[in-house]
């Protein structure tokens, strides 16, 4: 009967991928006895699940060629994958093939400590070590991810939950079913990358093995080089050639970890330390009394808008025109910058910042503040007493407990403005109807006190596809005039996928919402209408560049010439596109700055 061995504790093949040898093995029925497997004169026996697995075994015997081109494939990748893994970039404009021309170090120090591990104990560890290098390959693409959409780098504490957000996005953008696939996708991914980098090192560890004397030689030679490289300097392509990217991004991520423990302390001290925290009513904002106002916030409205040679032109157009238009209704304006709190998104973050007053740049810090009483904006004209205080909060499509935070007696959220019209990919209403909603629900009505109010306007929001378009005001109606328009415009995912269509989409719905904003004001302002509207951050990098600015103009719109003279040390520019030397405050000294120009008088709390 013909037979052929299986090793019991060899590895399957030679180096060069034919069959090992096995002194030490079993002997099983051949592939031919496997098929006939019949006794003389009998039937053939069922086959058994071993003798399958000992057929398929046997193709290396039966095809040499096609095993050693396999074997050697799979070393190749498994090589790749581990090396690649170790000298990976974390940004992804470092993501090119001169980047991955190195010598880690970590190589060579895992390589040491296999080979002096027993058979289990340096299985375990090479597939330990895959599964590390899977996870930090995750991490450097997440950075990559943060960075390109949020200018930083992922918070292995903080920013776990902001991947339902991006989630959430997805599903408002482009559809459920393309969120749910791609989310699905994505995981599955995860856990094969996970799955072939440990095999890819075990593979590696088992080649290793196989001849300890030559692997020790050559990990001894490679060590040498390494630390040759090192005392030398030698560089290619910018960076050294005896590299440790994996410990040195261990490094940083176990660093910025423990920061992040440690903020959470020291900024709840000084979130406590409010420098009007404890100024009598009376002594706030004395100079604003009988006045509407306004603060409104335009999404992804940041310098680049004005100063990007792509966009700039349609948008500065615009802002000449509107500041023409708002001139000829009696209006005058002053405009600066603000360094912003975040990049990219994370809107919330810029928001509670300009009106809250301190530095509020992720997730930790921005729970902090909405769970303590610091005193925002608008919780500071309603301690008053003398304002009315309402949000318009169209992008809010759940439950929102930052309104306590906030001070505002009512907000309408995105199912409370009566829209009857559809979605414009994120956006769930134009921002021209948002602000005729507003006005038509609070500020065209008769009060007993002025109304203060913040508003996010959303039409700006990424993809920036469909975009809306300015109807006549007394079309607006219920929204379903814009039915049309929406279903003319260009595909979400057509956009966000080309950096230049993304970039002119971008530019177009910011001129759409200074349009809306400004001919709002134009219609309804009135003598005792004051403006402050910002940009919440820049957009992502894709549109803005790698190397943006975190700035966003600001500007302060009134027809009373006293509101304007009271920030006239500001040294702003006149009309509503800032000049480009006009002057950069961070983002959270404005709330203490626009209150003490109005007459505000500190009195701190600790």
């Amino acid at each position: 009967m013909p037979v052929f061995t299986r090793s019991r504790d060899l590895p399957d093949s030679s180096d060069d991928g034919t069959p090992a040898s096995a002194d030490d093995a079993e002997t099983v029925p051949g592939p031919e006895a496997a098929e006939s497997g019949a006794p003389e004169g009998g039937t053939a026996p069922p086959r058994t699940l071993r003798s399958r697995v000992a057929h398929w075994r046997a193709w290396r015997s039966r095809c040499p060629r096609a095993a050693r081109v396999v074997w050697w494939t799979a070393t190749a990748l498994s090589l790749a994958l581990v090396l690649g893994a170790m000298v990976m970039p974390n940004q992804l404009h470092l993501l090119r093939a001169d980047q991955f021309v190195r010598l880690p170090g970590e190589a060579i120090i895992a390589a040491a400590l296999l080979l002096s591990l027993p058979r289990r104990p340096r299985l375990v560890a090479a597939a330990a070590l895959g599964a590390g290098l899977a996870a930090l390959t995750v991490v450097n693409v997440l950075d990559m991810m943060y960075a390109e959409y949020l200018g930083r780098g992922f918070n292995l504490v903080l920013d776990w939950g902001l991947l339902d957000d991006a989630q959430s996005y997805v599903a408002d953008s482009m559809g459920e079913t393309t969120a749910l696939g791609a989310t699905a996708g994505l995981l599955l991914l995860i856990v094969a990358l996970f799955a072939v980098m440990a095999l890819a090192a075990v593979r590696l560890s088992n080649l290793l093995v196989r001849d300890v004397s030559a692997s020790t030689r050559g990990t001894l030679i490679a060590g040498t080089v390494w630390i040759t490289c090192s005392v030398l300097s030698i560089q290619y392509a910018g960076l050294p050639l005896a590299f440790h990217r994996a410990v040195t991004a261990a490094t940083v991520k176990a660093k910025a970890v423990r920061q992040t423990l440690l903020d959470e302390a020291a900024f709840a001290k000084e979130n406590r330390a409010d420098a009007f925290g404890n100024t009598p009513p009376a002594q706030l904002v004395p100079d604003l009394r009988g006045k509407d106002v306004i603060f409104t916030f335009i999404e992804s409205y940041g310098r680049s808008a004005i100063e990007d040679p792509v966009m700039a032109p349609g948008v500065n157009r615009t802002l000449t025109a509107s500041t023409d238009a708002l001139t000829k209704a009696g209006y005058h304006a002053k405009s600066g910058w603000l360094t912003s709190a975040t990049f990219g998104g994370s809107s919330w973050l810029g928001h509670s910042t300009t009106l809250s007053g301190v530095w509020i740049d992720n997730q930790q810090r921005y729970r902090t503040v909405m769970n303590s009483d610091r005193l925002s904006l608008p919780k500071i004209f309603k301690k008053t007493g003398a304002w009315d205080t309402v949000g318009v909060m169209p992008g809010i499509q759940k439950a929102w407990p930052e309104q306590k935070h906030y001070g505002l007696d009512k907000v309408y959220n995105a199912f409370q403005m009566d829209y009857q019209g559809p979605k414009f990919s994120w956006s769930t209403m134009p921002d021209q109807y948002a602000l005729e909603a507003f006005q038509r629900l609070e500020h065209g009505k008769d009060r007993d006190k002025p109304l203060m109010s913040e508003i996010i306007l959303t039409s700006s929001h990424q993809p920036w596809a469909p975009l809306p378009k300015m109807v006549g005001w007394d079309e607006v109606g219920d929204g379903s005039v814009f039915d049309s328009i929406q279903k003319a415009g260009e595909n979400a995912s057509d956009v966000i996928s080309d950096a230049a269509r993304s970039r002119k989409a971008y530019g177009e719905s910011i001129e759409y919402s200074v349009t809306a904003l400004t001919q709002w004001l134009e219609r309804y302002g009135t003598e005792d209408t004051v403006l402050v509207f910002l940009g919440d951050h820049q957009p992502i990098a894709r549109v803005s560049g790698d190397n943006a600015s975190r700035d966003v103009p600001v500007s302060i719109v009134a027809k009373d010439p006293e509101v304007l003279d009271k920030v006239a040390s500001w040294n702003w520019t006149d009309g509503l596109r800032p000049a480009k030397d006009a002057p950069v405050w961070k983002m959270d000294l404005f709330r203490d700055r626009f209150l003490t120009a109005y007459g505000s008088t500190p009195h701190p709390s600790k």
